[in-house]
């Protein structure tokens, strides 16, 4: 992959983009992750204005440190970058204090976990808002088109999605051309969803390498048949998943109703 080709082509569409839309400029969440550290950086190179926004809801204290490093590297470089911080921890404790949480703890974490991330989409819409800004999305396409791993209408909901036609992979290539702060390009990947050290790797079962693999395989026509060991086990996941997350990556189903009986 062309790198530097890559890196002009989506900030080219970006500004295209922005400016037929008629907007003034971008909000994006910042994790301290890999994915919207270069989502933001591709923003920032726009030229337009880019609000870094900070959502921590009992966040780890390395996202945090992560997260501050990379806005503070995005402002020395970049005229138009601005920052805020919403810590939605209350709002989002209290918003427990009303909901029934009589079910399985299983169930529970994984429902409040897409809880946090739809929390702080509606701040980034209220902040795009006001601001008549666009969000921007931080998804590639492993998770978006291959296993689904993101919140519907939490961390799924966007307006554009600059980076969603890149591998993880080619997104850390992207990384070193745009200079991204080397310790988030070390970090294992994690959502911080759960207020606890667990990587994607930990809840999906395979990296992110493994997974760009099996989605070739699928693409390729390939069936778990094919394969023996942990490349047979690394495909299941992958299938289970791409399934099992379907209703994430295709349109809304609607009922259409038939003209004859309308």
């Amino acid at each position: 992959m062309n790198s530097e080709k890559v890196v002009n082509h989506i900030v080219k569409w970006l500004k295209d983009y922005a400016t037929n839309a008629g907007v003034k400029g971008f909000v994006i969440g910042i994790s301290g992750g890999i994915d919207s550290a270069v989502t933001s950086t591709l923003c920032a190179k726009t030229g337009f204005p880019v609000l870094c926004v900070e959502m921590p809801i009992h966040q780890g204290i390395n996202q945090v440190n992560r997260a501050k490093e990379h806005i503070t590297q995005l402002k020395e470089r970049f005229d138009k970058v601005y920052s805020t911080e919403v810590n939605l921890t209350s709002t989002f404790e209290e918003f427990k204090t009303v909901l029934p949480l009589d079910a399985s703890k299983a169930s529970v974490d994984l429902s409040l976990a897409n809880t946090r991330a739809r929390l702080r989409m509606s701040t980034l819409y209220y902040l795009a808002g006001i601001h008549s800004y666009l969000v921007a999305g931080t998804g590639n396409k492993v998770e978006d088109f291959g296993v689904g791993f993101f919140t519907k209408y939490g961390d799924g909901g966007v307006d554009l999605s600059p980076i969603a036609d890149l591998m993880k992979s080619e997104v850390y290539q992207i990384a070193k051309v745009l200079n991204v702060p080397n310790s988030i390009q070390k970090a294992k990947p994690t959502d911080g969803l759960f207020g606890d050290s667990r990587t994607d790797e930990d809840q999906i079962g395979a990296s992110y390498d493994e997974l760009e693999w099996a989605m070739q395989q699928n693409d390729n026509g390939k069936n778990a048949t094919d394969f023996t060991g942990r490349e047979k086990i690394v495909f299941e996941i992958f299938k289970q998943r791409n399934s099992a997350n379907k209703h994430k990556m295709v349109p809304i189903p609607v009922c259409e109703i038939p003209k004859k009986i309308k």
